[in-house]
This record gives structure tokens, C-alpha cells and sequence, in this order.
């Protein structure tokens, strides 16, 4: 075909591969999270350019021997996801996901296996409790399959109780399964089954490396990415402390919304859920109930588009459906309750004594950093109001700290030490 202009798809492949791989030796490279990648990127314009410059920080943060990850670590690994059958996304990309892509911490790749389309419906995550009662096995296939029969795409973490049945539930339409370890290394291994069918309808999404096996701390940040993909959270059936409800801090964090099915009170399993009600999550009993509250709520015409709805009749009666001042304090009163429950920490306001100014130069900055930091993390904001400090003179102190191994950055723009 002629043209004005000469395409070469092998040397645009090429061009693509180069930066993917650039991108992936970044986020693999030593003391270098989902935060500091985004802040490296911020400063130095590209994932090579960033490479380059992180030697040199290494070094200025007291590291002599630091090297980025070499590239036939990258190599290896986008090829072990080729054989596993997946497709990397770096965060650029224009296929990833775009809600997931305004997180403040959004996974700068991801592995994916199967569907990309179902990232184009309205997404609705149903979790809940892993040794879930019979009733909340039977309220999430209900949910699950009453949401994927209305177009929207039902995520979930793939565990097992309420995860598994939700995926279950919608997989004749499609659902997404984030998982914590490999997109290769299926858990719980008993799902493995449930896996493969996802794959034929719909998606299976995780940013760790092909053959990582899950352990503790892929969890958190794995519901990080089921909350961000999300427009809105159910939760059914959750204890007071609970992955369910980081899963729900994490939704608030992000400005999704936080519904929950209620249950009895004296069941323990249903006293997270219930708590949350209380304190503002919207209370839900059906997929119609859900469905609602979106259209009652943010841009009805958009959810109506995605799942081709009419309008409601009338706007709901109920002040945590329908009314606009309720809806604006959700996020504040159920964070409060999730701070009470543990899953986020309390800080009081400094004295005016803890109010200093910037002094004694970037070691005597590193240094007041942590004296005010402990195992227990400390959001990033209230350290720049402690100190005293603009945020752009305390962030090359905080990245100078995490490469040397003394501080770690978590999720929500928060900050800990890391114990000897």
C-alpha cells in the first residue's frame, strides 16, 4: 500500500521491546518499588535515562558496589512469561489498564493471560472471606453472577471461599483473577482448574515475575491492584482484621467506592463488613443493589454506557445510597474505622516544638528523617509537616535512605524503617 510515509513494524517492535525491557530492568533493579519508579521516572524523563542515573545515587547514598538489574535478568523473564503464555504491559502502554494507571503507586508492569477486552467493562470486585459460611457462598455466586449478567466484569484475588465462587460465577462472561505470586504459579494450587477457564473468557493479571512463588507480602500488594482496577469494592463476609478490609483501605485510598453485605452480628465472619456499614460503606444485598448505587452516584450516563442500563427510576431514598453529603464522608469514616481495626496508623498533630526547620544539610535531613520514622509506617505527608520541609528537599533525602537499604516505601504514600 502506498503511503506518504514508511513504516517498518520490525524496527517499531524493536523501539517497543527496548523500552519494555528498560522499563522491567528499572522495577526489578535492587531497592526500587512501584513509589520510587514512578519518582526516578519523574526526575529523569525515561526508564534508560533513570538506569543510567541510579549508580551514581547508589553511590551517593553510600552504596559502592550498586548495579541496576542486568539485562539478561530482563531477557530471561520476558521469556519465561512468553512461555507461560502472557503478555507483558508497562505501565505506558496503551492496553493497561487506565483506572489501575492513576493509582499512586500503579504496578509499572504487569503480566496478563488471556482476554485483554474485559479491561473495557465496568469492573466490580467481590471478596470476602476465605472460610466462608454457606449463605456467603451463596450471596457472592448471587453478586458474582448477577453483575457478569449485566455486563459488568467481576474481579477477585483467586483465594479460596468467596474469591473462588465469584470467579466461578461470572466465568461464562469473564472475570479477573490478581493474583500474589507468578502468573505461572497458580495459588491455591487447587484452582488451577479455575485458572485455565479464566483464561478462555477472561484475564488473569499479576506484576510479579513468571515463577515467583506467593509469599505474605505479595498479598497486600496484590489488593492494592484488585481495589485499583476496581470502580467499586463489595465485600462479604470480612473478620475485623482481615485481607479483605486492606483490600477496602486500599479501595478508599484510591477513591473507589466501598460497599458491603451485612450479616449477623454475632457471627465473627460478618463483624468487618458490619463495622464498615456502620461507618458509612454503602450497604448492599444484590447485584441490582450495587448497580444502583453506581448510577446513583459520580456519572450514571458512563455506567450506563458500559452496561447498556436504563436510568433509574428515581433516586434512591437511602442517605448512604443517594445522598451527596453521605457519599462525600464515606471515605473519611470508614478510613477512621479501618485505622481503629489496625490497618492503618493513627498520628496525632506535631507540637509547635516538632515543627523545625530545615537544617544541617541532606546527612543531618537523613538523620531527623529517622528519628521520626519506626517499623510501624508513617505517612509521607505528615513527616514533610513534622520536619518542616518542602516535599521536593526531603524526596531525594527519602530516596537516598530507601537505596540504602534503611527505609521502605508502602503502599498509600507511606513510609518505615526496615529492621536490622
Amino acid at each position: 500500500m502506498a503511503g506518504p510515509l514508511s513504516f517498518d513494524p520490525h524496527h517499531s517492535q524493536r523501539i517497543l521491546t527496548e523500552d519494555a525491557l528498560a522499563t522491567l530492568r528499572l522495577i526489578r533493579s535492587r531497592k526500587v518499588g512501584p513509589a520510587t519508579f514512578h519518582r526516578l521516572l519523574a526526575e529523569h524523563g525515561s526508564a534508560q535515562a533513570a538506569l543510567a542515573a541510579l549508580p551514581e545515587m547508589a553511590r551517593a547514598a553510600g552504596i559502592a558496589d550498586y548495579a541496576p538489574c542486568p539485562i539478561s535478568v530482563a531477557e530471561a523473564e520476558m521469556a519465561a512469561g512468553q512461555r507461560a503464555g502472557a503478555r507483558l504491559l508497562t505501565w505506558d502502554d496503551p492496553a493497561y489498564p487506565a483506572r489501575l494507571r492513576e493509582i499512586a503507586e500503579a504496578p509499572p508492569v504487569l503480566w496478563v493471560r488471556g482476554d485483554i477486552s474485559v479491561l473495557e467493562r465496568l469492573p466490580v470486585a467481590v471478596i470476602g472471606a476465605r472460610n466462608a459460611s454457606s449463605l456467603g457462598l451463596r450471596m457472592a455466586r448471587g453478586m458474582a453472577s448477577g453483575l457478569s449478567q449485566t455486563g459488568a466484569v467481576v474481579i477477585a484475588g483467586l483465594a479460596r471461599g468467596i474469591d473462588t465462587i465469584a470467579h466461578e460465577a461470572a466465568l461464562a462472561n469473564g472475570t479477573i483473577a490478581v493474583m500474589a505470586g507468578g502468573i505461572d504459579m497458580i495459588y491455591p494450587s487447587e484452582n488451577a482448574a479455575l485458572a485455565e477457564s479464566i483464561c478462555e473468557t477472561g484475564l488473569l493479571i499479576t506484576e510479579q515475575p513468571p515463577g515467583t512463588e506467593p509469599v505474605a507480602r505479595h498479598f497486600p500488594a496484590r489488593n492494592r491492584i484488585i481495589s485499583g482496577l476496581s470502580r467499586a469494592v463489595v465485600v462479604i463476609e470480612a473478620a475485623m482484621r482481615s485481607g479483605s478490609l486492606i483490600t477496602a483501605r486500599c479501595a478508599l485510598d484510591q477513591g473507589r467506592e466501598v460497599m458491603a453485605v451485612p450479616g449477623h452480628p454475632m457471627d465473627a465472619r460478618a463483624s468487618g463488613c458490619n463495622a464498615l456499614i456502620r461507618d458509612g460503606a454503602i450497604l448492599v444485598r444484590n447485584s441490582a443493589d450495587v448497580l444502583n448505587a453506581l448510577q446513583s452516584n459520580g456519572a450514571p450516563e458512563g455506567i450506563q454506557a458500559e452496561l447498556a442500563l436504563p436510568p433509574p427510576a428515581r433516586p434512591a431514598p437511602s442517605p448512604r445510597a443517594g445522598s451527596g453529603l453521605a457519599r462525600a464522608l464515606q471515605p473519611a469514616a470508614v478510613a477512621r474505622r479501618l485505622a481503629e481495626l489496625g490497618h492503618a496508623a493513627v498520628h496525632g498533630m506535631p507540637t509547635p516544638q516538632q515543627r523545625q526547620p530545615c537544617q544541617g544539610g541532606p546527612a543531618n535531613l537523613e538523620g531527623r528523617i529517622l528519628s521520626r520514622l519506626g517499623p510501624s509506617p508513617t505517612e509521607e505527608n505528615i513527616l514533610i509537616r513534622d520536619l518542616g520541609v518542602p516535599a521536593a528537599v526531603l524526596a531525594p533525602a527519602i530516596l537516598a535512605l530507601e537505596l540504602s537499604g534503611r527505609v521502605q516505601r508502602l503502599s498509600g504514600g507511606r513510609l518505615a524503617l526496615i529492621s536490622d
